[in-house]
């Protein structure tokens, strides 16, 4: 916050989060806070460069990586980025003129950057004449000799500028359809940046109005091999007509390869020439995604709100959600980028907005987190953490969108328990490559050509996913061959463009797929129907879900349509795409009908399957693998349990797993000594009666008394005033006799828990519970027994207390402080959050298998 940093924070802050288990971080500059205004240091000046580089230098110390977004808020932009080169809107001007009628007028708009282009003529009967010869110094002087519409175009200006900017980075969003305004604003970074950091970043493509660029007339005729000019009323009028559309298809695709070819692949370039790598998140462009985010080294995807799940146990409180975005379809543009492009990382900024702030607890973590991984993500980063000298008042400084992850919220205790569950998982995700049968063709062109009520500019957002994807055929498919327990990537034309055939796999830089599948698709270019056919007579499986009807695009497109017409006699769309896998050869996993989730990847020795229940009941059963290799090794990411898997006589692997759960099955690695432990629940549960004593270790704003002889578990909210406005950590202590029951092991099951748990049993450490399910086996029962459990809270009750109190922490310029729906925030309004231990805690007697 207004790169208000000095040596001693930054080490504090790297420090911490080296040791909670962070192996990197990504730096944004933003606004700053009040009262730290002569802290401030302006963007890329000495003392920035300097603090910088010191950065890189801790963070090398502890083994940690540096990326910095190159900028400072969003989007691109800033302070180098002169009126000529910010982005560009097209303006047009119309005016009347009937037959005899002199217009004597200057056109030249007074507004810096803003630049006349062209003044056209429009009559009846398709007239058309270009008029910009005679303009002279912005001024035309000229009779019409009929009746006509002058347009009047401009290369105008949005105005827009860089969002939550940072001291000296504020200014002028760049125009990214334009290399030249790109170089430009690369200029003082070649200059400056000269720090060993890993990678750039640029941020969602949130760049609002820019349909434009001052070349684009020359780059369109050049792209689309004819003239936009004379077509300018069909393009700007909002008529829904074949040809119109068609005109605006074609300016549409035309912004896809400017900002492909003029900003994004030249940018990638540029970082490599300095030794840098770059992180790209492509949604809310205008352009295809698919080509957009394969520019990059490390495509990257966004969640933002909170998703569904059917998990027992877990709270989605509609008080405190937004309604989340991370359709898995969606989130499988940047993967499927990077898969076929053979990209080794793919990235997502993760948790923005999962909950309000300080509400989030680490187990509404999980599933989400989950829902990356299973759809290709191995390189999370967390939406985030907001820089805070360690001198400043609790509860530091906040950024206005949740979830913040650092030392000061409560969840920090035990979020090492998450980070080291997502270092197991991406430990194994970033091994060999994925390995995904499928590849489904994504119709942009249907996209592009359509209506959508006259807009000239189509962005590809997030938060508009039923414009643009939810309601297609290609959704539909997507959904029901991943549900039916196919691996699948997405291809786009460019992509197609570029795959061959090998032993009848459609092979790419990255992928090798079984099967290449076309969704229903009203467009398709020719060369792209040609690579089809040519794939197919090469062996590949090539399967249309049914024909499409013409090609995108206006030039010649009659001769076009027809061309395509001659190439798909020979082709015969399926009934079933389900059933022409199936008698291709292509099988699928069972995973999806028996109620889980998973991803696969390969390597030389093996596979790799990352399997998840996000179901509501618990899972037993054995698992008929498609992919096989050596005898199959078990592996818990969260507990690192690992053991031999049982098999049944047809080579199944056996798992059990607990709605909630996850589990690594490897077929690539030789043979464990131990074996996996299997176990079957008895009947005779035993519930764990008090008293309970419980007393508060740690937290604010003070610390409560201690409760001796608790009979019931309750929210500790409900022990007192102290209590309700606490938030921090609580050890409930216990003594407990053996039960009788005759058992190999003993599942201790809590209840609600608020919201994680450290268990000591006779004074060992056995773990962390810290997501559903709230249960872990214990194996050494004592006549008699200890039992001591520490919980954590979440730091939304503490908030409200000190709001309650009329002390003010939101000390931040421009956004200040909002709360999940973008309205001002209050916890005063919030009731005590429950916390601590909620209902029952029973011991239920385990039997090995």
């Amino acid at each position: 916050m207004g790169s208000a940093v000095n040596e001693q924070g930054i080490k504090y802050n790297l420090e911490a989060f080296h040791k909670a288990g962070i192996g990197g971080v990504e730096i944004t500059p933003i606004y700053g806070v009040r009262g730290e205004e002569s802290n401030y240091i302006p963007f890329l000046s000495e003392k920035y460069m300097h603090m910088l580089d010191y950065t890189v230098k801790v963070a090398d110390s502890l083994g940690m990586k540096v990326d910095m977004v190159q900028g400072t808020g969003w989007p691109f932009g800033g302070a180098q980025v002169e009126a000529k080169h910010a982005a560009t809107k097209l303006m047009v001007d119309s005016l009347f003129l009937k037959k005899g009628e002199t217009v004597d007028r200057d056109f030249e708009v007074n507004q810096e950057g803003v630049a006349l282009l062209h003044v056209l003529a429009f009559g009846a009967n398709a007239y058309y004449k270009d008029l910009s010869d005679k303009v002279e110094e912005g001024r035309l002087r000229f009779q019409a000799d009929r009746d006509l519409t002058l347009y009047a175009v401009y290369a105008g200006k949005t105005a827009q500028k860089v969002k939550r900017a940072a001291p000296g980075g504020e200014g002028f969003t760049v125009d990214h359809y334009s290399q030249s305004a790109l170089e430009d604003y690369l200029e003082p970074y070649n200059e400056k940046l000269k720090s060993g950091i890993r990678a750039v970043f640029n941020d969602s493509y949130e760049v609002y109005g820019t349909d434009f660029t001052p070349h684009f007339f020359e780059d369109f005729e050049a792209l689309r091999g004819y003239d936009l000019k004379p077509h300018l009323p069909l393009l700007i009028q909002k008529e829904n007509s074949e040809k119109a559309n068609r005109i605006r298809g074609d300016y549409r695709e035309t912004i896809s390869d400017l900002l492909k070819t003029r900003f994004d692949r030249p940018w990638t370039k540029w970082a490599h020439e300095h030794g840098y790598r770059t992180k790209l998140q492509a949604h809310g462009s205008p352009g295809n995604l698919l080509d957009l985010y394969a520019t990059a080294d490390i495509p990257e995807c966004e969640t933002f709100g909170s998703m569904p799940f059917d998990i027992p146990g877990f709270r989605r409180e509609a008080d405190d959600i937004r309604e989340g975005d991370a359709d898995p379809v969606m989130l499988k543009f940047s993967s499927s980028a990077g898969h076929v492009m053979g990209k080794p990382l793919i990235s997502s900024e993760t948790f923005t907005w999962l909950r309000d702030h300080f509400k989030t607890a680490l187990s509404q973590c999980k599933p989400e987190l989950e829902e990356l991984l299973l759809n290709g993500v191995n390189h999370v980063f967390f939406h985030g953490s907001t820089y805070s000298p360690p001198e400043a008042e609790w509860p530091g400084w906040k950024f206005y969108a949740s979830v913040n992850f650092s030392p000061q919220m409560t969840i920090w205790k035990d979020a090492p328990a998450l980070f080291r569950y997502i270092k197991n998982c991406q430990t194994l995700l970033q091994i060999g490559q994925p390995d995904n049968e499928i590849g489904l063709y994504w119709p942009i062109h249907d996209v592009w050509n359509g209506y959508h009520e006259g807009r000239l500019l189509y962005q590809f957002q997030i938060h508009s996913l039923k414009e643009w994807l939810l309601d297609t055929p290609f959704y539909a498919l997507a959904n029901e061959l991943m549900d039916s327990g196919y691996s699948v990537d997405f291809l786009s034309d460019e992509f197609i463009a570029t795959a061959r055939v090998e032993s009848g796999k459609i092979v790419f830089n990255g992928g090798a797929y079984k099967a290449l599948v076309v969704p229903k698709a009203k467009y398709m270019p020719l060369a792209t129907l040609d690579k089809l056919k040519s794939l197919k007579a090469e062996g590949a499986t090539i399967i249309f879900e049914d024909l499409p009807e013409s090609v995108p695009g206006f030039r010649d497109f009659e001769s076009r349509a027809l061309k395509l017409n001659d190439r798909l006699e020979s082709l015969v769309p399926v009934p079933n795409v389900m059933q022409a896998l199936k008698s291709g050869g292509v099988e699928r996993e069972e995973f999806g009908k028996l109620g889980l989730k998973f991803i696969r990847r390969k390597h030389e020795e093996g596979y790799i399957y990352f399997v998840v229940n996000h179901g509501s009941k618990d899972f037993e059963g054995f698992l008929n693998l498609q992919s096989k290799g050596n005898k199959p090794v078990l592996f818990d990411p969260d507990t690192e349990m690992l053991g031999m898997a049982s098999q049944n006589a047809q080579g199944a692997v056996r798992i059990q797993l607990k709605a909630g759960k996850s589990i690594f099955i490897r077929t690539d690695q030789k043979a464990v000594k131990q074996e996996w432990s299997y176990y079957k629940t008895l009947p005779q549960a035993v519930v764990l009666h008090g008293p309970y004593t419980l007393k508060f270790l740690e937290g604010g704003p003070v610390l409560p008394p201690a409760h001796d002889k608790l009979e019931k578990l309750g929210s500790w909210t409900e022990l007192g005033q102290e209590e309700a406005d606490f938030s921090g950590t609580a050890m409930y202590s216990f003594e407990f006799v053996k039960p009788k029951t005759k058992a190999d092991a003993w599942a201790l099951v809590l209840p609600d828990v608020r919201e994680s748990a450290r268990i000591w049993l006779n004074g060992k450490y056995l773990g962390t519970l810290w997501a559903n399910p709230f249960t872990i086996n214990l194996t050494d029962l004592k006549a008699e027994n200890t039992l001591k459990i520490e919980v954590t809270n979440l730091t939304a009750n503490r908030l409200r207390a000190k709001e309650m109190r009329g002390e003010e922490w939101k000390i931040f310029h421009e956004i200040n402080m909002v709360n999940k729906d973008y309205k001002p925030f209050d916890a005063k309004k919030w009731k005590p959050m429950p916390s601590g231990i909620v209902g029952e805690i029973k011991l239920v007697p385990l039997e090995k298998d």
